[in-house]
């Protein structure tokens, strides 16, 4: 079990970069610096927004609507999207259309 999580491991940091990526994208889309960005979420220090794109830290749930209403993204939306970044089987078994 050990080495099926040390495996998963990698894949993990891949997906959290590429989920910072996309909202590094939205935020740029959006025409907002981090500063910007965490002024609107009421955030006390930009760099949270830093960690984030760089894949370092994750969108915390209970905040994911108001991320989302900043960036101007419908919120379900961008939960989904998310949601297949941060726990992939979860969005699987959640959302995956069976033919």
């Amino acid at each position: 079990m050990a080495t099926h999580f040390a495996k998963q491991l990698p894949e993990a940091k891949r997906l959290r970069r590429e989920a910072g990526a996309w909202l590094k994208e939205l935020r740029a889309r959006a025409g907002m610096s981090q500063i910007d960005l965490a002024g609107r979420l009421g955030l006390k220090y930009y760099t949270f927004i830093s960690q984030v794109e760089n894949g370092f830290g994750r969108v915390p749930t209970e905040s994911m609507e108001a991320w989302a209403v900043a960036l101007d993204v419908e919120p379900s939306a961008f939960a989904r999207k998310l949601l297949a970044f941060y726990d992939p089987e979860l969005y699987r078994l959640l959302f995956e259309v069976k033919s």
